[in-house]
């Protein structure tokens, strides 16, 4: 039994789950949008969140960090443009708007995009 348990499972072991995310995640940043289905932009949001936050800390402890799970064209991008944006901001960097149902399987679809 899953009680208490918050994270989304997404039908995954656990390292498929994981290079989902870093795929999605890299994706987010390179693009600053993606459409994907409503779990995975809701598992992606705190995700995202936590290395925008991190990279609002330009050290090089940091940037290794980010190294460890991101390509390094993207965290030069997270560091040098878009934590830079999120400066003044205290969360809430990501915004996921619900799009309808996909024609092949009926599946829930959102756009996730990162905040102006």
């Amino acid at each position: 039994m899953r009680k208490r348990n918050k994270a989304r499972i997404l039908s995954r072991t656990s390292d498929q789950r994981k290079a989902l995310l870093k795929g999605l995640a890299n994706n987010l940043f390179l693009h600053e949008k993606i459409k994907t289905t409503e779990a995975k932009a809701k598992e992606l949001r705190g995700y995202a969140e936590k290395f925008i936050t991190r990279a609002k800390v330009d050290s090089i402890h940091s940037r290794r960090v980010l190294a460890k799970i991101l390509t390094e064209k993207i965290v030069k991008k997270l560091v040098e443009e878009i934590a830079l944006k999120y400066k003044d901001r205290q969360g809430g960097y990501t915004r996921i708007m619900k799009l309808g149902p996909r024609k092949s399987d009926g599946a829930k679809m959102a756009i996730i995009e990162l905040v102006k």
